[in-house]
């Protein structure tokens, strides 16, 4: 049985919506980061941080949600988010380290910088230049995507998985986005898999697992 540590709004979506994704059977155990419980000796086993996701499958345990998610779709998906095309495989892993260190990181630092740290530790200034730097990355992203559907080959990737998850972590900050990528969100986020994430995770913090 493969099992998903996890907290709602969090990157752990990622790999509740590739599990849904690929029609994986799994248990969702809720993580309360609120009440501390990723500090606790149990999961500071499991990740060495104390975060989430964290996915057990047999004996493997991994943390960080572009390798869980990565290792789903080469192991269980069958070609499926993750090409077999070995042009195409590449051009996803490129597209995840972009998403996750361009795209993603001013997002983090903004957040960080706005509730995420203790008060004390909070730079106000630095939110601008997150800001700033979070655009720069946009017009970076504008140069290769023009409104296409998907950013490698004609099929939905983890690609797509992870720039629409980011993508409306931006909106729900209030970054503004050019109307091509308001679209693309839009479109991907209507995914049956991610609602069923979305509620996955939802129950499971509800009932306390």
């Amino acid at each position: 049985m493969i099992t998903l540590y996890s907290f709602p709004h969090s990157r752990s979506l990622r790999a509740a919506w590739t599990l849904e994704e690929l029609g994986l059977d799994y248990d969702c155990r809720h993580v309360a980061l609120d009440k501390g419980e990723g500090q606790t000796p149990e999961h500071l086993a499991r990740h060495p941080d104390g975060k989430v996701p964290v996915l057990e499958d047999g004996e493997l345990t991994l943390f960080e949600s572009s390798a869980i998610c990565r290792y789903l779709a080469e192991q269980y998906g069958e070609g499926k988010l993750l090409p077999t095309n070995a042009a195409e495989r590449v051009q996803v892993d490129q597209w995840l380290s972009f998403i996750v260190t361009e795209i993603e990181q001013p997002l983090w630092t903004h957040a960080k910088h706005k509730f995420a740290l203790p008060e004390d530790k909070r730079v106000p200034a630095i939110v601008q230049t997150a800001m700033w730097e979070f655009q720069r990355a946009l017009c970076a992203l504008e140069r290769r995507f023009q409104g296409q559907e998907t950013l490698v080959g004609r099929t939905f990737t983890l690609a797509d998985l992870f720039l629409t998850h980011t993508l409306s972590w931006a909106i729900s900050m209030k970054h503004r986005l050019p109307e091509p990528l308001v679209a693309y969100q839009k479109r991907h986020a209507q995914r049956p898999a991610l609602a069923k994430a979305v509620a996955r995770e939802k129950q499971a913090a509800e009932s306390g697992i």
